[in-house]
């Protein structure tokens, strides 16, 4: 195990790994970038990965107007990865913007965002966005491009003002050809199997219209000439990109062609009773080619649901009233303009009675008296309204109107129709029920029927609340009845709304429980069933005007007070703590109704701590706990009473330490330290460490996947913690390719701590202690570097046995010197920029960078290494130089430097006087602390043949842990020479030899 202090927290970074620089990491050290990966693109179909000549590539990501773009074809599926460095591990939300100016926005908590079948209108931007609660979030937007191609449509048209009926012999004519797609299509006539182009015909001319951008394409034909009368063939292609095939459209032009034109064989309007069977019958009556019919409703009403259609017929059964209304049949054949003929249905039916009472308009007086007027009022809504008809009985027989008795009818177009009975000089012999029919004046619905007594004792209403009802006190939760007593005969309906309080906001939310403006209620109570805080105001009922007195309406008003427990915070929370501490709880209160006479009790489980009552001056309450013994650990709690209930605040107290968190951005946690084995550096930091008591040790558990047996150990910890230190484990004998199961669970002086888990996974390749990204090269230079496989079978020596490699895959940067290089072409690589720990200038922290080089050649150049820090000004310090020929051999460098802010570490390469000889490097690594001394067989290697030996006269058949490598050697068929060679390599790595 080695344990080091870094600086380990860091805000959150995006990565890309198609970003165009050089990166490497030092153990422990985080940079601040922000970088995508590519896209990783699932397809719903296999294609090929390389395309012909004429086809463009598709899943592709490229930059484009200063923006990356991610092309894909529409059904296809999607899959955009962000990859996130950061520490502690970043939270990801995936959000979506339409582009438009309503934009949409979808949101997806994960590393990978999965889009199946996509298609054009998921296309825009996608943000991947990244927070740790450290600095800023980390934000990356990519933008889809969905392709697609629809089929093209083929219209036709003649010039304004000629004529419509028939496309005459010297008529110029244009055929339109259109399809939707992107990218934007590219289009193709042809009359017969003759190609039409622009200048092919004198009689034909062929443009793009600037405003469509490229989605249609015009066909003009002047003058019509018999030539023309032929099969038209327009392509639509965008190019086979994405694979997507090309389409067409076909059209036969003849002396025939005629725009279409379309008939109804029905009454308008069509009126018909409700439960009827309808049959609306739509026929072409001319156009070539026939025309095609379709029934719709205007403003994208659905036809009715029980709707059947079979050509131009539309068929509704069981017809309602809803199903009334205009209906459309629209012909088209793609010539001219669509034929539309509309039809009325009307549905024959009464709806909505009401009556009521008007007294003397010329008195001021609400009451109905002997010797003065009153009106009878009726009123019902008629399908359709022409057929309304209406009649006047009194008690049962037939009134006709007369000089006392006047009835009177509003105008038939009028909605909804009203009549009204005037009693002129009411007498006594008056009294009675009168009775309004409403009726349809062909039948086929039922009529509607409205009495109303008038009668000495027909007043009008009165409100009021009962005794103790006004303002009502409930508690949240409880059912409550508001109620209005009315009187007066006939009885009203009875209104409820609620008094809009002062203030945009409290008008706002002045809504009836049920979310309405108003109800109706019959018996003057409204119910108000799980009743709310919000529910809390004053509430009006009042009279309606219809079935009943026109008269000004009564009103009153009730006042609902509801009461609810203290709302509190915290409600529940967890505080760690150390043995010997002082700290305090605070419990405050929200709201509350009634806010007065608050009282707050504190407990330690059932022990009662300390009692009291708010003042008006506080809304928190604090518990004082001086210092922390082992019977001062449990849950505090926190009771806030009124007479609604009580609110709780619950604190737990703990001495638990908080969970370790993982450090994922470990660069090449993994390596290999026998052929079957492989190990992985395990790096986590402690959450809040200093809360608790010291962390004696970890517990590390880890299990093989699929299996249940858990293997554990202790980890013993020397010192205290400290916030942000980054400590590492070695895991060794994990068997390949196994995945594993680790859990790290902190031990301190109170027991075991809150655990962590994560999985380990082995990756196939084992990258060695810090390799390039094989994609990366630099633009800002004259000279790039480039990665190369190290077939070469170079070996590289180390005696550490945490990082000792044998691996011959892999990849080492060097810089090509071949044309178009000239001389003094330099290449630069650079890190991310580091923070160091450097406090003061008299207390630099010492790093030792270290890398190999290989240097081989007449016409070397140069290789330097530079200091770049990031203080008030950027400077480049050299800290390193080596130039010319150093021979065919891997040679390793340390450089010690004293970086006192944030710096940069850049390797440049410099191109000699010729072509022979390239500058290489690999296994770029930087720790903190003195350069140690390398061994003394540290600069050992190996030549071409020597190597070759090595490899091909050598079969592993052993391993021991006790070493990184001791290997057994067969050799066969090597000359004496060779031989020695190969017992001089053997004695300098511990392998033994036999023959």
């Amino acid at each position: 195990m080695s344990l080091c202090f870094l600086a380990a927290l860091s805000p959150p970074c995006l990565v890309r790994v198609s970003v165009l620089y050089f990166l490497f990491y030092f153990e422990g050290l985080r940079s601040h970038e922000l970088r995508w990966m590519d896209p990783n693109i699932s397809h719903t179909h296999t294609h090929a990965d390389v395309f012909s000549e004429t086809t463009l590539a598709c899943n592709v990501e490229e930059e484009r107007y200063s923006e990356r773009v991610y092309t894909i074809k529409e059904g296809e599926t999607l899959e955009l990865q962000c990859l996130v460095t950061g520490h502690p591990r970043p939270q990801i939300r995936w959000t979506k913007t339409a582009g438009g100016a309503s934009d949409r926005e979808s949101s997806l908590h994960n590393e990978t965002l999965r889009i199946q079948n996509i298609n054009r209108h998921q296309g825009g931007r996608y943000y991947c966005k990244a927070e740790n609660g450290l600095g800023s979030p980390a934000i990356r937007s990519i933008r889809v491009d969905v392709y697609y191609l629809d089929d093209p449509v083929i219209t036709i048209h003649q010039s304004v003002g000629e004529a419509k009926e028939q496309f005459y012999f010297e008529r110029t004519v244009f055929l339109r050809c259109v399809a939707n797609s992107n990218p934007p299509v590219h289009y193709t006539w042809r009359r017969g199997r003759e190609v039409l182009s622009q200048g092919s015909d004198s009689g034909v001319e062929i443009y793009e219209p600037f405003f469509t951008q490229g989605e249609t394409k015009i066909l003009k034909l002047k003058n019509l000439r018999p030539q023309d009368y032929a099969d038209y063939t327009c392509f639509s292609s965008v190019r086979n990109v994405c694979g997507i095939e090309d389409k067409s459209a076909h059209f036969t032009l003849s002396n025939r062609t005629a725009p279409p034109s379309v008939k109804l064989l029905l009454d308008d309007p069509l009126v018909v009773n409700a439960g009827e069977t309808i049959t609306l019958v739509c026929v072409a009556s001319g156009g070539d080619p026939h025309p095609s019919l379709k029934w719709m409703r205007p403003d994208g009403q659905q036809l009715p649901r029980r709707s059947v259609v079979k050509g131009g017929t539309l068929t509704v059964p069981a017809v309602a009233i809803d199903d009334g209304g205009v209906y459309s049949c629209v012909g088209s054949n793609n010539v001219g303009n669509p034929a539309k003929k509309t039809t009325t249905i009307l549905v024959r039916g009464l709806r909505k009675g009401r009556f009521w009472i008007t007294p003397d308009p010329y008195h001021n007086d609400d009451n109905i008296q002997i010797g003065r007027e009153v009106k009878i009022s009726c009123q019902v809504e008629a399908t359709p309204p022409e057929e309304l008809q209406f009649s006047w009985l009194k008690n049962g027989r037939p009134l006709r109107s007369s000089e006392r008795m006047v009835i009177t009818h509003t105008d038939t177009d009028v909605s909804p129709g009203t009549t009204n009975l005037d009693i002129i000089d009411l007498k006594f012999t008056d009294f009675g029920t009168y009775t309004c029919v409403a009726s349809l004046r062909n039948g086929g619905t039922p009529e509607i029927s409205i009495d109303v007594n008038i009668s000495s004792t027909t007043v009008p209403p009165e409100l009021t609340v009962p005794r103790g009802r006004s303002h009502l006190i409930a508690q949240e939760g409880d059912t409550v009845d508001l109620q209005c007593l009315v009187s007066g005969k006939p009885k009203p309906i009875i209104l409820w709304s609620r008094v809009e309080e002062s203030g945009v906001a409290a008008a706002a939310t002045a809504l009836m429980p049920d979310g309405s403006v108003q109800t109706e209620s019959y018996d003057g109570i409204l119910r108000i069933s799980n009743v709310t805080r919000e529910m809390s105001g004053t509430y009006r009922c009042q009279t309606s005007q219809y079935n009943g007195f026109n008269v000004k309406p009564r009103e009153a008003l009730i006042q609902l007070v509801v009461q609810f427990p203290p709302a509190v915070e915290p409600e529940h929370t967890e505080i760690r703590q150390a043995l010997g501490r002082a700290f305090s709880l605070t419990c405050r209160l929200l709201r509350a109704h009634p806010a007065r006479l608050l009282r707050y009790e504190w407990k330690l489980g059932t022990r009662l701590l300390t009692v009291g009552q708010f003042s008006d001056q506080r809304d928190d309450t604090n518990y004082h706990v001086r210092a922390l013994n082992r019977e001062g650990y449990g849950e505090y709690t926190c009771d806030i009473t009124n007479e609604a209930g009580a609110g709780r605040c619950t604190f737990l107290v703990t001495g638990k330490a908080n969970p370790p968190e993982f450090y994922y951005d470990t660069y090449s946690a993994l390596w290999q330290s026998r052929p079957r084995v492989y190990g992985f550096k395990l790096q986590w930091t402690q959450m809040e460490p200093n809360a608790v008591d010291r962390i004696l040790a970890y517990r590390l558990g880890i299990r093989q996947m699929g299996q249940s047996r858990w293997w554990e150990q202790e980890i013993p910890m020397e010192g205290t913690i400290q916030k942000g230190e980054l400590l590492t484990y070695n895991l060794t004998e994990l068997i390949k390719p196994e995945s594993y199961l680790v859990r790290l669970t902190p031990i301190t002086r109170y027991g075991e701590g809150d655990s962590t888990e994560r999985i380990i996974t082995y990756s196939g390749r084992l990258p060695r202690f810090l390799s390039f990204n094989p994609r990366t090269r630099t633009q800002t230079h004259t000279h790039t570097h480039t990665h190369r496989n190290t077939n070469t079978r170079t070996l590289y020596l180390t005696s550490d046995p945490d990082s000792c490699f044998c691996d011959l895959s892999g990849f080492y940067m060097y810089i090509e010197t071949s044309r178009p290089r000239l001389e003094d072409d330099t290449a630069r690589l650079l890190s991310p920029t580091f923070n160091s720990k450097s406090s003061s200038v008299s207390n630099n922290p010492t790093y030792c960078f270290a890398f190999y080089y290989h240097m081989y050649g007449k016409h070397i150049g140069a290789l330097n290494v530079f200091l770049r820090q990031k203080g008030q000004a950027v400077t480049d310090t050299l800290v390193w130089s080596l130039t010319g020929n150093q021979g065919d051999r891997w040679r390793q460098a340390k450089v010690k430097i004293h970086p006192t802010t944030a710096f940069q570490m850049v390797i440049e390469g410099v191109r000699g006087s010729g072509i022979e000889g390239d500058i290489a490097i690999d296994d770029v690594a930087i720790e903190e602390g003195e350069c140690k001394d390398p061994p003394p067989n540290s600069e050992y290697a190996l030549d071409a043949k020597l190597l070759w030996l090595l490899q091909t006269h050598t079969q592993f058949l052993s391993e021991t842990s006790r070493t990184c490598f001791e290997y057994f050697l067969f050799l066969s068929s090597v000359n004496m020479k060779d031989a020695q060679s190969l017992r001089t390599i053997a004695s300098f790595l511990n392998l033994s030899l036999f023959h």
